[in-house]
């Protein structure tokens, strides 16, 4: 374990201002009347303030605090205990970090901007426009990049720039593995376009110049009916679950019952997850004859399983259901079969959305091997119940633990390295196709699959050059599931309160 020492580590435990236990059966008490009160100036203070409430929003709610032994019940005796541990890490993210999450976690995370953090589960960020795949050179720390779609409404989207563009330099700076992320923080990004000739990549010599904007963007890029001998296959390109946008979701789907498809193909090929009600949602438009059967199941960690399944069982398991968040009816397709295309950007609620339908339909995918996430995370604020509301005014920290883990009907979940497909295709950097037609190999193989050529389909890969990162690898939510709120348990009081 990394950890951080200050000086002080003991200097603090007799002015450590607590209030006493109070144990209301359930096994955790509630949070102390004053918050924890250490070291000399109010921004000490305040630090620890907030390395209390991670440590014990982890130890109310994090998946595998069983495996972290400092986050038990009874690791720590006393308020004073707990606050010496605190003081041996140097900020909130080393303790969270390096402290509390277990080496295997990839996916939970502190943020000190719980604002920034919501825009993004609705979709908003500060984008130029330009999704991209970055690449690394075989034997080199050297970058490229392709870029996969440009965003509607974006900056990008009047610039001399579009899907199958490749690019070496950012703001005048070669790219490599080292200086990437900070280019990407910049808020105008100039482009240096690139071209490919026989596994060799130069410059042009252009640049495109882009700034940045706040943006929503709306996932469902395209939409498409193609007919397959004789067959309407329905096709729509979904780049990630935000709730915000079920109701047009649901209005693609009203297309698809006027348009009679008989067969689905559902792109996730850049899709890193989201809110597990859309991929719930979704899988119930899909179907629509397993209303109220289980999609899902979730596995919290020991307190909250044995509370929901001696006081709400139900709770443990997400349900196909009839309706979006506000009533509205969902359309629904009523398939018994999804062809879906996946690739190493697919994760978690994509992944779910696969998993979870795969006890009850035919599931053939298409492209390359996923991810391998099958948790949900939620959003826990500093306040007395970890909500929202009444979250401490003084700092904007909020944390994402994984909180459950999740099966499907059959108890069967996501591989930790990823669902391997059934026809296996990765995109061709010099052949990227038009998005939603079949110009686009990885759409082209899918309609192959349909009408029984797969010997069409080429699955040939290059090896000059090896996937390295993707635009949104900054977001918070890149590669994230998430439930919307944590359970209100009733009768149980959140955050651990020690004696003196």
């Amino acid at each position: 374990m990394k950890i951080s020492k200050y000086l002080m580590l003991f200097a603090v435990a007799g002015s450590l201002l607590t209030g006493c236990s109070s144990d209301d059966g359930t096994g955790v008490t509630e949070k102390p009347v004053e918050p924890p009160v250490t070291g000399e100036t109010p921004e000490e203070n305040l630090e620890l303030e907030i390395k209390d409430f991670v440590w014990k929003g982890m130890n109310e709610i994090y998946v595998y605090k069983s495996q972290v032994p400092e986050l038990g019940n009874s690791f720590f005796n006393t308020q004073s205990e707990l606050n010496e541990y605190l003081m041996t890490f140097d900020s909130p993210e080393s303790l969270f970090n390096d402290g509390l999450t277990i080496d295997q976690d990839r996916f939970s995370f502190i943020t000190d901007d719980y604002i920034a953090l919501e825009n993004s589960f609705a979709g908003v960020s500060e984008t130029t426009g330009v999704d991209f795949r970055l690449y690394r050179f075989s034997g080199s720390d050297d970058l490229f990049g392709v870029v996969r779609y440009i965003i509607p409404g974006s900056n990008a989207e009047n610039a001399d720039i579009e899907r199958g563009d490749l690019f070496t330099t950012l703001n005048g700076q070669t790219l490599n593995i080292s200086n990437y992320r900070g280019l990407l923080e910049e808020t105008t990004l100039t482009f240096g376009l690139a071209t490919i000739e026989d596994n060799t990549v130069s410059s042009t010599g252009e640049e495109v110049t882009i700034d940045t904007q706040v943006l929503t963007e709306n996932p469902i890029l395209v939409t498409n009916v193609l007919d397959v001998n004789a067959t309407k296959v329905g096709y729509m390109l979904y780049n990630s679950f935000v709730a915000d946008f079920d109701d047009e979701m649901n209005a693609a789907f009203a297309d698809f019952q006027a348009a009679g498809i008989t067969e689905l193909i559902l792109d996730l090929r850049y899709n890193g997850g989201g809110r597990v009600s859309s991929a719930t949602r979704l899988a119930s438009m899909i179907t629509g004859q397993f209303t109220g059967e289980i999609f899902a199941k979730q596995q919290w960690n020991a307190d909250y399983q044995n509370y929901f399944l001696s006081n709400d069982p139900d709770r443990l398991f997400n349900r196909f259901t009839t309706t979006l968040e506000g009533g509205e009816a969902i359309n629904s397709l009523n398939l018994t079969r999804l062809y879906a295309i996946v690739s190493s950007s697919t994760a978690s609620a994509s992944e779910l959305v696969v998993n979870g339908l795969a006890p009850y339909i035919d599931v053939v995918t298409i492209g390359d091997q996923t991810v391998g996430k099958s948790q949900a995370s939620v959003t826990l604020y500093d306040s007395s119940n970890f909500g929202r509301t009444g979250a401490n005014p003084d700092h904007t920290y909020a944390i994402q633990p994984l909180v459950y883990e999740s099966v499907n009907s059959n108890d069967v979940g996501v591989p930790f390295d990823g669902i391997t497909p059934d026809t296996e295709i990765v995109e061709s950097i010099s052949d990227l196709g038009v998005l939603g037609q079949p110009s686009d190999p990885l759409l082209n193989a899918a309609l192959n699959v349909i009408a029984g050529n797969r010997g069409m389909i080429s699955t040939q890969k290059e090896y000059w050059y090896n996937e390295f990162s993707e635009s949104g690898v900054q977001k918070a939510t890149y590669q994230k599931m998430y439930i919307d709120e944590l359970p209100e348990l009733p009768g149980q009081n959140k955050r651990l309160e020690f004696s003196k």
